[in-house]
């Protein structure tokens, strides 16, 4: 959560932000404040994504605005981002390794999670209207039986590769099913995620409303001899959570 300073320097540059709406085109619709201080910009034009101009502009008044810079002391790494979207949520395509792809998340953070700071027209009512509460049946369906599948694959070389002694990689397995689980456990619940790696107390006690859960999930990552069977026991954890949770 944040504390008092951070958030009395989040109205501040987005104070500023929306004070400087007259460097914005003629064709963006609408700008957003994310959970994740990312700054969206949405346009019908899908080559307005590659505005170098506009992207100039921003780059000039992020660098000189004095409220930028207090941000900066707010704590380490704070930032602002600038990126554009066109509100065309598409799935991309994923291999068996690549983890969970981003889809959802897509949808959640512009639609769900985010603060309009300004508008220009209905568009970005229309992707709401087009997408809230959840996407079609038919589409989570398919959705849900393409991550399931993702999981299990993954969880199913985890014994593989421990009778390998690739410990690693078994690792590196258990924590892209870990995410492709919670992606599914979203579904399932026609919820949109906000991240598969930040917020997860606060995203499966509240947002999901399942505060049993979240107490067994720190646990498969407790790990006390990495080199052993350890590993493959903790897939199997989650395997059951999610043949538990996940319908």
């Amino acid at each position: 959560m944040r504390n008092m300073t951070q958030l009395a320097a989040d109205k501040q540059f987005l104070q500023a932000i929306v004070d400087n709406n007259n460097h914005i085109p003629d064709d963006i619709d609408y700008f957003l404040f994310l959970k994740a201080l990312l700054q969206n910009f949405a346009s019908t034009d899908p080559q307005l994504r590659d505005n170098l101009t506009y992207r100039q502009q921003w780059e000039e008044f992020y660098t000189t605005a004095e409220v930028f810079h207090a941000l900066l002391q707010v704590g380490k790494y704070s930032h602002v981002d600038l990126d554009f979207i066109d509100g065309r949520f598409v799935p991309k395509p994923r291999g068996w390794t690549s983890g969970p792809d981003e889809f959802e998340l897509e949808i959640g953070n512009t639609l769900v999670y985010a603060v309009p700071l300004w508008k220009r027209g209905d568009y970005y009512d229309s992707l709401k209207a087009q997408w809230l509460p959840y996407y079609s049946e038919a589409l989570r369906q398919e959705r849900l039986t393409m991550v399931r599948r993702y999981c299990v694959n993954n969880l199913d070389h985890i014994p593989l590769y421990i009778r390998r002694e690739l410990y690693f990689q078994s690792f590196n397995r258990l924590y892209d099913a870990f995410r492709e689980f919670l992606q599914a456990l979203f579904i399932s619940r026609r919820i949109y995620p906000i991240s598969y790696d930040k917020w997860i107390r606060e995203q499966v006690e509240e947002v999901l409303d399942l505060p049993d859960l979240y107490q067994r999930l720190p646990r498969l990552f407790e790990i006390s001899h990495f080199e052993s069977n350890e590993i493959a026991r903790k897939a199997e954890e989650l395997q059951g959570m999610l043949e538990e949770y996940v319908k």
